[in-house]
């Protein structure tokens, strides 16, 4: 009976996995695929502020590893002005995350060149094959996710699972916000990142992109990348020119800093077939322009990475 419910239950994760593949569209995609993914510490799942760049609402999070919780009553936004200086706005993880992070990307690069979730598996990509390393994610994931949450939920919370009951337990309140000043190195090191990671994703070249964003980010990069390649595309992007930009908020939670932009910029982007360079969506002809949420996170004294990143309108 166990190996039955087994099966039916691999059965509808592919089946999951096939619908999910069949609804895929090759509109917006560029760095983040044209969805909101990624995390903004304890105000993921609250609007960031409208700015003269970014005046329309802000699509929320459709995908993020952190935990949603009640919004925060308010919003550290501290009214920092644009830097008028020229260029960025010269113009008009914690260790859970990143080991899910690890492991969905490794097993999705690995699958992304041919190899299979665990490097093996006969080199191809078979049916029992790809329903083993269905499984196989179906199966970590569930339990890094049930091992962190009983880690962090509070005892209170347990009563209703036979464990002994007690006094009603108050959630544990938010860290402490503090405000962060950013200034022209930061703006420069926000435009340097828009330009790394968008070249890096071109290239397909994940080491390069692990050196600008978050574990997260990486995982959904991965995927997409992932995703592309088994449909046999590969998506170029170039010219990419930094139109406007300006700071919605910025804030500190313990030792890590969080800054959200929001940035409006120009580019080429189009998807090609893998092997003939033929044209399968987007206009390698004419620029488009985007505006985007970008949030960076910055652990201490070291570089500012890509958290999220978040589509407007």
């Amino acid at each position: 009976m166990r190996l039955k419910s087994l099966t039916r239950s691999a059965l509808a994760l592919l089946l999951i996995g096939l619908m999910a593949l069949a609804t895929y569209s090759t509109a917006d995609a560029r760095i983040g695929s044209g969805t909101s993914s990624g995390s903004r510490g304890s105000f993921t799942y609250s609007p960031p502020p409208s700015t003269p760049t970014a005046p329309y609402a802000v699509q929320p999070m459709q995908r993020s590893y952190t935990p949603q919780a009640p919004s925060p009553s308010y919003s550290p936004s501290y009214g920092q002005p644009a830097y008028g200086g020229g260029g960025f706005f010269g113009g008009a993880g914690g260790f859970g995350t990143g080991l899910l992070g690890g492991l969905l990307g490794a097993g999705l690069v690995g699958m992304m060149f041919g190899h299979g979730f665990m490097g093996g598996m006969g080199g191809g990509m078979s049916f029992l094959g790809l329903l083993f390393q269905i499984v196989l994610i179906y199966f970590v994931v569930k339990f890094v996710l049930g091992f962190f949450m009983r880690r962090t939920a509070p005892a209170g919370l347990m009563s209703g699972m036979g464990m002994a009951s007690g006094p009603s337990v108050v959630p544990p309140s938010r860290p402490a916000i503090r405000q962060v000043n950013i200034g022209p190195d930061d703006f420069a090191a926000f435009e340097q990142r828009l330009y790394a990671s968008q070249e890096a994703y071109s290239r397909e070249d994940l080491e390069a992109l692990r050196r600008l964003a978050t574990p997260e980010m990486v995982a959904y990069f991965a995927e997409d990348l992932a995703h592309n390649a088994g449909h046999g595309t590969v998506n170029r992007v170039s010219q990419v020119k930094l139109l406007q930009g300006d700071l919605s908020e910025a804030w500190g939670e313990g030792a890590v800093d969080y800054a959200t932009v929001a940035m409006r910029f120009s580019l080429i982007d189009a998807t090609y077939e893998r092997g003939t360079d033929r044209v399968v969506a987007g206009d390698p002809m004419h620029l488009q322009q985007v505006t985007e949420i970008w949030t960076f996170r910055r652990d201490g004294s070291g570089p500012w990475m890509i958290s999220a990143i978040q589509q407007t309108g």
